[in-house]
């Protein structure tokens, strides 16, 4: 029963017939904690006690000069629910929802929006069925009828590929096309590759597209997960027919910024307000009572098209940093594994390495040769690549024939690149699509208004 836990520690619980998932408390210093008895996991300090507060958080007290007693207190619901990583039935309800209000159809692929605390390893994983969030959100019954959920698979956002948006872009042109709104409940650390993916699969789109995911798991004192839920559904519901992402504009509980899908990215570990617009602003501020405030002029407006998912992607296509004391002999090896094509995430205005003692220039030049693309984005992510201002970039671009990324940021220069290689492996036709604005990924010029918005 407490397994992981130290000899001493388990003598203090047994003396006091504590049993995991049992509310107790621990008073220590002068101050006192209570909560649910933990298991632990296998990594850590063994003699601590884990306690689940009442404010969703794990806290870890260290069993020396306590004194610990079973609490007197009610224990909270949620002990049912939860015990042992267990989920009782009584939670899994049939969703009604108002036939007479707007269809939403929801593609659910796993994230910390549809995770919990594993009481079993004290982690979070995705337990949480996609019935169980919008069950739990009673104001998405106001908004909006939520006809079907789709959960084409349960992941993590980092073991997301290609693949991935491949079935994920066919399942949403399939929903649009029925005349359903959409919404897209994701993992958030590789959310904007998926965003930038969908934006150039999903061709003649014709209703929004939002992703949505959470930085706190839902049963966290300060869980995002039903404000970007409410703010979502507003968005699928407007007039905006864009791929993005909608979530949290700042740390507070007032309002979402609706991302255009080619210009967002996560930029923050944990904060709530995590994505940033990059080169850009936001499309529209959302707020859970609906208003919408729209800040970006420039964005498709619902159409009765037929959607498409034209999704030929090319994976064999790296993405690497050039950065001081970087050799460039990755660019040869990785073309020996039958790699086609690379993006480069240069200093500055697009720099790599051109008369260090490790010149990237031959490796590219050569590469290039050989009808392999090479673009060059910034690492900076704000601001855009200039293929003149220094000698260097000369070289770089006009003698070695690196294709610049514009003001695209480097995550959203390889899921062009990748998707282009899909459809063409023509050097020329390569470059001329690297350079044309296919999802507004790219501007005519850089605003000062689009910078940390």
């Amino acid at each position: 029963m407490f397994e992981n836990y130290s000899t001493s520690v388990q003598k203090i619980l047994k003396k006091i017939n504590a049993k995991i998932g049992d509310r107790i408390k621990i008073i220590k210093a002068g101050k006192s904690y209570e909560g649910l008895l933990m298991p632990r996991g296998e990594i850590g300090d063994k003699n601590c006690i884990v306690l689940k507060l009442d404010s969703g958080y794990n806290i870890g007290i260290t069993a020396e000069r306590i004194r610990i007693q079973k609490s007197k207190m009610p224990e909270p619901k949620v002990k049912e629910e939860f015990e042992l990583g267990k989920r009782k039935k009584f939670l899994v309800k049939k969703l009604k929802f108002d036939p007479a209000k707007p269809s939403v159809s929801v593609i659910a692929t796993g994230g910390t929006i549809a995770s919990r605390v594993d009481y079993k390893t004290g982690g979070v994983y995705m337990l949480m069925k996609p019935e169980e969030f919008l069950l739990n959100i009673p104001e998405l019954h106001e908004i909006a009828n939520f006809k079907k959920i789709l959960n084409p698979f349960n992941k993590a956002s980092e073991d997301m590929g290609y693949k991935d948006w491949q079935v994920i872009a066919k399942l949403a042109a399939k929903e649009l096309n029925k005349g359903n709104n959409l919404i897209i409940t994701h993992g958030t650390d590789t959310l904007h590759y998926t965003a930038a993916a969908l934006s150039f699969m999903l061709k003649n789109l014709s209703k929004p597209v939002i992703l949505v995911g959470a930085q706190r798991s839902s049963d966290r004192g300060s869980a995002d997960t039903a404000m970007n839920l409410i703010c979502s559904t507003h968005a699928a519901l407007s007039d905006i027919a864009e791929v993005g992402i909608c979530m949290h504009g700042t740390m507070a509980d007032d309002f979402c910024l609706f991302h255009k899908g080619v210009r967002v990215r996560k930029m923050h570990t944990t904060r709530r307000d995590a994505f940033r617009t990059v080169n850009d602003v936001p499309l529209a501020k959302i707020w859970p009572d609906g208003k919408i405030e729209i800040l970006n002029k420039s964005y498709k407006k619902r159409a009765d098209t037929k959607v498409t998912a034209d999704t030929k992607f090319e994976p064999k296509v790296a993405l690497l940093k050039a950065y001081p004391n970087s050799e460039p002999e990755i660019l040869n090896f990785l073309v020996s594994k039958g790699y086609k094509g690379f993006v480069i995430e240069g200093t500055g205005m697009g720099h790599v390495p051109t008369f260090a003692e490790e010149s990237w220039i031959p490796a590219i030049k050569k590469i290039i040769k050989g009808g392999i693309p090479v673009v060059i984005a910034s690492q900076t992510l704000f601001g855009r690549i200039n293929t003149t201002v220094y000698r260097n970039l000369r070289i770089l671009f006009h003698e070695a024939g690196a294709i610049p990324a514009e003001d695209m940021f480097p995550e959203v220069a390889y899921i062009k690149l990748s998707w282009i290689l899909g459809h063409t492996k023509n050097l020329e036709k390569i470059r001329k699509l690297m350079a044309t604005n296919i999802a507004g990924e790219i501007s005519a010029r850089s605003l000062p208004t689009s910078f940390m918005v």
